[in-house]
């Protein structure tokens, strides 16, 4: 049996309204959330998307998650595209290795049933005295 453990969010970004009290100049939102400037240019990572009732949405893997993040707010063939407007946070770990996001986005996707992941998601495995 593999053991897999998913690590801990690098970053947290939750949907909210900018506090403009210090003459800050406007960050535009894009459905609620202002934060992307927080996560990393260049690092590959797995990214989380939960409404508000802390339901995964969907999971994804990118070798630049700030753009991926982006993309899946603005582009008309991502899986979230009808979902956009329930999510309410976005976690995202950092890894490095292709390979392992890879693993970490499979596992993820069956241990933690996102909702709107169609591929790579495995039907429960038959017993072996049920084959």
């Amino acid at each position: 049996m593999i053991k897999i453990e998913i690590p801990k969010p690098d970053i947290t970004i939750v949907q909210r309204v900018q506090d403009r009290s210090n003459d800050e100049p406007e960050i535009p939102s894009v459905f609620g959330f202002i934060d992307f400037h927080q996560i990393a240019r260049d690092k590959g990572g797995i990214i989380m998307f939960f409404n508000k009732k802390e339901e995964l949405l969907f999971v994804g893997k990118a070798r630049k998650v700030r753009q991926r993040v982006k993309k899946h707010f603005e582009d008309n063939v991502s899986p979230l595209k009808d979902h956009r407007d329930e999510v309410t946070k976005i976690k995202i770990f950092y890894v490095d290795d292709a390979m392992e996001r890879e693993i970490y986005e499979t596992y993820a996707i069956n241990k933690l049933a996102a909702l709107y992941n169609v591929d790579k998601k495995f039907s429960p495995s038959k017993k072996a005295d049920e084959s």
